[in-house]
């Protein structure tokens, strides 16, 4: 039988103009029908899962068929969070609680108070400190019965993958696997680079280029962030230009790209390298950075003399495939070379 949550997700995803495979369908049925039973009140002869952990390939529509449930469930508090915004917004909370004996449990109360349905959307962790962190956030989360959504391109076994962690995170991994309907979209095709909606360009090409683009752009020399002072091109009230150098290449936060994506509406990053050149650190500012600003719909221009093939071959870094298929959806443009 087809749920009136099925039905409305489904009826606004087509008023968008998209079609949905038989994959996205099994898998928007099937979460619908948990949601549905979710909030239904507690049964004895019912046990449905506490959460829902929805993951697979990169630009297999998660995150649509999850947004597109969470516009139509029927509870009034709830959210909508990405890993990097919740981890700056627990650590700021924190610090209203110090001297208490677990701060973590009382920000885990306000964070239950205030919605009771919870969307992680592209939710995974690489460093330990934020793996232990969030997992034991989760399991609070769980205590005060929240209902939980998660969008990830991993399966909860395969987070926190560095193997000198990874067990510390393990127990936080078997606690989402039991507590959740762990579901996995099938794979196919990856949507994105199909997409006629684009969120910033590609410009192949010398710095020159730009510099005809940004020629209104205020000169500045340095622009500060937290206690660093990172280098610009330029910039005005809404647009900034650095180099990749200074955006990743120095021991930045997500905290920082967080701030850089709050206040300005256009980034400009010049002077890209390729990947494969790059430390997993450096690659690891890289897929942050690209998260936040996606996340936070901040446009960005890129600029590099190979091509985004190119600077993107030979990624070590584990969790690039997303990175990848996000700025394939920026729109490419080539300078002419005279001869």
């Amino acid at each position: 039988m087809t749920s009136e949550l099925y039905r409305q997700a489904s009826a606004v995803i087509e008023q968008r103009g998209l079609l949905l495979d038989a994959a996205q369908q099994r898998a928007l049925h099937r979460l619908a029908d948990w949601l549905q039973a979710r909030l239904l009140p507690p049964g004895w002869l019912r046990r449905t899962p506490r959460g829902a952990y929805f993951y697979g390939e990169v630009g297999r529509g998660k995150s649509l068929l999850l947004d597109s449930l969470f516009a139509f469930a029927p509870v009034p508090e709830k959210r909508r969070v990405h890993v990097h915004a919740l981890l700056q917004e627990v650590q700021q909370r924190s610090l209203g609680y110090l001297g208490q004996a677990d701060p973590l449990i009382k920000v885990a109360e306000d964070l239950a108070a205030e919605a009771r349905l919870l969307f992680f959307d592209e939710f995974h962790v690489h460093d330990i400190g934020d793996a232990i962190l969030l997992g034991r956030l989760l399991e609070q989360l769980l205590k005060h019965d929240c209902i939980l959504l998660f969008s990830s391109n991993f399966e909860p076994s395969g987070l926190c993958q560095n193997p000198l962690y990874h067990s510390r995170f393990k127990p936080f991994a078997t606690m989402l696997s039991k507590q959740c309907l762990v579901l996995r979209m099938d794979d196919g095709c990856d949507y994105r680079p199909l997409s006629t909606q684009h969120w910033g360009r590609y410009l192949q090409g010398p710095a020159s280029l730009l510099e005809a683009q940004l020629k209104e752009l205020p000169a500045h020399s340095a622009i500060e962030l937290g206690r660093r002072t990172v280098s610009v091109c330029g910039m005005d009230e809404t647009r900034l230009w650095l180099d990749f150098s200074e955006l990743c290449q120095q021991p930045l936060a997500s905290a920082d790209y967080l701030l850089l994506c709050q206040r300005f509406r256009l980034i400009v990053v010049s002077a890209m390298p390729a990947m494969a050149s790059l430390t997993l650190d450096e690659q690891q500012r890289w897929v942050n950075f690209v998260d936040i600003a996606y996340d936070a719909n901040t446009e960005l221009w890129l600029q590099a003399d190979e091509s985004l093939a190119v600077i993107c071959a030979d990624s070590s870094h584990g969790d690039f495939a997303r990175t990848r298929s996000r700025l394939a959806q920026l729109q490419p443009q080539v300078a002419m070379v005279e001869t």
